[in-house]
């Protein structure tokens, strides 16, 4: 299989490493896990849904996120697959509290661009670390067939990384966007390192 190196600081940007205690707190938890990761991809899904709803003008995303959908609702079906074939419910969503604080952080005010802007790197970064945590995943777990289970979905994230900052420079000055990114991504940082490592959460 060819190798995907993704390096966190150059290529996605995260300024903190997840902790790497974390994979194997989330295989003793895989169960609870494959719960998590399913209701992220659900969200995922429509979060992009709603998007399109509330920008329907921007032509260009709504063409780019229209097949993020169907492939994000993909991928909760195949979490769900995966679930099914350890004869495990779906289970009840959970609390995503490093979602809830990135929501936060969101501009509530400003113009219209601004809110926008914020929406965009708030998934770009979302999609961001999930790729490092599918990573994570992918490289530590003792379970050959789960690791190439992550590696696939390693290797979707990075791609939806990408199209969201993408997106947010083709609707407003690259500058605007990178100064608002590194923004992001300290604050991002300081979340991760307030939060407590739990082994149940993708996030």
């Amino acid at each position: 299989m060819k190798e995907l190196n993704i390096d966190v600081k150059n290529i996605l940007g995260l300024q903190l490493p997840t902790d790497p205690r974390w994979v194997n707190l989330a295989e003793m938890e895989l169960a609870e896990i494959l719960t998590d990761h399913a209701y992220c991809e659900q969200k995922a899904a429509t979060t992009c849904i709603s998007l399109i709803q509330r920008y329907p003008d921007r032509v260009e995303m709504v063409e780019e996120l229209s097949p993020i959908v169907t492939e994000e609702w993909g991928h909760f079906r195949m979490v769900l697959a995966e679930l099914k074939k350890r004869n495990l419910p779906l289970g009840k969503q959970r609390k995503d509290e490093y979602v809830n604080k990135l929501l936060e952080f969101q501009k509530k005010d400003g113009s219209v661009e601004d809110r926008l802007l914020d929406r965009l790197l708030t998934m770009a970064l979302i999609e961001a670390r999930s790729c490092e945590r599918f990573k994570r995943l992918s490289e530590g777990l003792d379970n050959a067939y789960m690791r190439n289970f992550y590696r696939k979905f390693m290797e979707s994230e990075a791609g939806h990384y990408t199209l969201f900052i993408n997106l947010s420079e083709l609707y407003l000055p690259k500058d605007k966007v990178r100064k608002r990114w590194k923004e992001w991504l300290a604050f991002e940082k300081n979340l991760m390192n307030e939060m407590t490592i739990r082994g149940d959460r993708i996030h």
